[in-house]
Parts: C-alpha cells; sequence; structure tokens
C-alpha cells in the first residue's frame, strides 16, 4: 500500500527571465513542465524536495522564479516543500528567497540544515555547500546537529536530502566534485532510522549505499551529462527528469521518471491492464 509520495526536483539551474543555461536550455521551461505533470497527475504528492543548484547564479531574481512556480502549485498539491541548498546556490538569497530568513545575509557560514516532517516520516534537509567550492563537505557541527536529530526515530523513518552525493563516480569530472570524507557522514548514519538518501549534482541518475542505506542520485531537471561519453570527452545533452520516492510498506522506493517529451507507445487504461495480467496470471497459477 502507497503510504506517501515525495517528489525529488534536483539541478532546476533556474535563470533570471530571458536567460538559457549554457545559451539553449529553458530551464524555467522544464520546471514549469514537470509541475503541471504533477498538477495533471491526479495522485497524491506529499511532499517536494528540491534538492539543489536550485539557481544557475544564485541570483534573488532567479530565487523568486522558482518560489513563484513550485509554492503556488505545492499549496494546490497539499505538498510540503524541502529546499536544498547546492554549489550554484548563494546561502544569503536562498535565505532570503526561499526561507525569509535574512541570518546567511550577515552570516555567510551559517548553513541551510532543516527537518520537516511530512506524514510522519522525516526528512532532514543537510547544506553540503561551502561558498565558492563546487565538491561537498559537512562541517563537524553539521555531523553532531545531524546526530542529535537522529536520536530519536521518527515514526516512518527518516528520508536524508543533501545536494553532493557520498558516493564514487564512475565518471572523472563528477568524482572529483563528490561529496568529502564520506565515511564521516556514514558514521554518523549507521544505526539510525534513515532509510534513504537523495541527492543531485551529477546530472545523472545513479545508485549505491553509504554505511548499508541506499543512495540515490536523481536525474536533473535542466539537462544530463553522458555518463558513457567518448574517452577522453565530457558532453552534455538536452533532458531531464525526476523522481518519485514511496513509502511502500517499510520501504522508501526511488523511481525515475522521464520528462523529456516524447511519443507514446501506448496509453491504456490502467484497470485493463491490471484485470490482463490477472488473467494470465490466473492461466499460468
Amino acid at each position: 500500500m502507497n503510504q506517501l509520495t515525495i517528489v525529488q526536483l534536483t539541478d532546476t539551474h533556474i535563470r533570471p527571465a530571458g536567460e538559457h543555461v549554457h545559451g539553449t536550455v529553458d530551464t524555467y521551461a522544464n520546471l514549469t513542465a514537470v509541475l503541471r505533470q504533477l498538477l495533471d497527475s491526479g495522485r497524491r504528492i506529499d511532499g517536494i524536495v528540491l534538492s539543489g543548484d536550485l539557481t544557475d547564479n544564485g541570483s534573488a531574481d532567479a530565487y523568486r522564479r522558482l518560489r513563484d512556480a513550485v509554492e503556488p502549485a505545492a499549496a494546490e498539491l497539499g505538498a510540503q516543500t524541502v529546499y536544498v541548498m547546492g554549489n550554484h546556490d548563494d546561502r544569503g538569497a536562498f535565505g532570503t528567497e526561499l526561507l525569509g530568513s535574512d541570518t546567511a545575509v550577515t552570516d555567510p557560514d551559517h548553513t541551510h540544515d532543516d527537518v520537516v516532517d511530512v506524514s510522519g516520516l522525516r526528512i532532514i534537509a543537510l547544506d553540503s555547500t561551502t561558498p565558492g567550492r563546487h565538491d561537498g563537505r559537512l562541517a563537524p557541527a553539521q555531523l553532531d546537529w545531524l546526530a542529535d536529530r537522529l536520536r530519536e526515530p521518527a515514526p516512518h523513518g527518516t528520508l536524508l536530502a543533501l545536494h553532493h552525493p557520498p558516493i564514487p563516480s564512475p565518471v572523472a569530472t563528477t568524482e572529483y566534485l563528490r561529496l568529502q570524507a564520506p565515511e564521516e557522514l556514514a558514521r554518523v548514519l549507521r544505526g539510525t532510522d534513515v532509510r534513504l538518501i537523495v541527492c543531485g549534482h551529477n546530472h545523472l541518475t545513479g545508485a549505491a549505499a553509504l554505511a548499508g542505506i541506499p543512495v540515490w542520485i536523481g536525474p536533473a531537471l535542466s539537462y544530463r551529462i553522458d555518463p558513457l561519453a567518448p574517452a577522453g570527452r565530457h558532453r552534455g545533452f538536452a533532458g531531464f527528469g525526476f523522481s518519485r520516492v514511496d513509502l511502500l510498506g517499510s520501504a522508501l522506493v526511488a523511481t525515475a521518471v522521464e520528462a523529456t517529451p516524447a511519443a507514446a507507445v501506448y496509453d491504456r487504461s490502467e484497470r485493463d491492464v491490471l484485470d490482463q495480467l490477472a488473467a494470465l496470471s490466473a492461466e499460468t497459477g
């Protein structure tokens, strides 16, 4: 039984109006297309986690564009929003425009870490960024803060969200920019109720584990890199997607959702397909 659904949007890279990423990608159009898909789905969505690189250059205008698109859609869905910092984000503008806080304006070392309860599922957002750097780091104080939050289990466990993957990558460029010292995070997570770690940053979809906990790198909402480019090349392609994370019994199940426009192969009634599968099962049972 599906108990709740969280949607992960990552690497939206929104720019001010009229500007495109790499001069070609209209990331705002990608974002609004996915939000419309969510609204038109008719499905229950309990939370939306935006896991970093929400803007491309940290501008206040870009954050306002993002907020003005996401918040009304989330309100219509009845979904809580969780914003997570990425290396392209600016702590001051992020805090002011998305969180209504001015702390980071006066304290650039203030990290945006947060805890949100979504129907008994605890979502913890960790700010893995360091101003001026593209790789990820978690300060000792953040790890202590996380350990304190995890001392008591949540009714449906914990979903941990951060931008930088705490796992290796087979792609040299993304390996170079991943979370540093992931073993320190693993030390804090062992024996806790964290069921899934979601992240982004790599602009590709991937999975592994840290301290026995599944790690999911969600597909980027802006563009994707080629994880098997010709030797000696690094290249990006048009295409975008997002993730749905469903609480099914005691498991958090992550599923990549393709959002790049494409022709349908078929479009049938779900009831008809289920009836057909039941009939086939009865024949072979």
